[in-house]
């Protein structure tokens, strides 16, 4: 997609603070971080929202939780503990029309979350 943000960092027209990437995978530092680790894990395919993802994405969707889990390695919060979250539309909080994983950590987490 031409206009969307996310789709621009994968064609390397803007360029994240990369912490992750593999061949269906990028993984970088959220712009406006609310934990100390705060990074966006999101699928090189542009998927609008959660409502979009089709039986044929099992695997891609896979691989979004498996690079939140290498970030959380990266970022050395894997074993204190942190969080993942995927907004879906306007009321969830979702900006930008491209699913992407929230892997927040680095501190205590409160529940319920906003």
């Amino acid at each position: 997609m031409a206009d969307c943000l996310f789709c621009k960092m994968v064609a390397g027209s803007i360029k994240p603070d990369i912490v992750y990437e593999d061949a269906d995978v990028l993984a970088f530092r959220d712009i406006n971080p609310q934990a100390p680790t705060h990074v966006l894990v999101i699928p090189k395919d542009h998927i609008a929202t959660i409502n979009d993802i089709a039986p044929d994405h099992d695997a891609l969707v896979g691989k979004l939780f498996l690079a939140a889990k290498k970030v959380a390695d990266i970022d050395g919060i894997a074993t204190s503990g942190y969080r993942v979250v995927m907004n879906c539309n306007r009321h969830a909080g979702q900006e930008v029309y491209h699913i992407h994983l929230h892997v927040l950590g680095g501190r205590q987490m409160s529940w319920p979350p906003g």
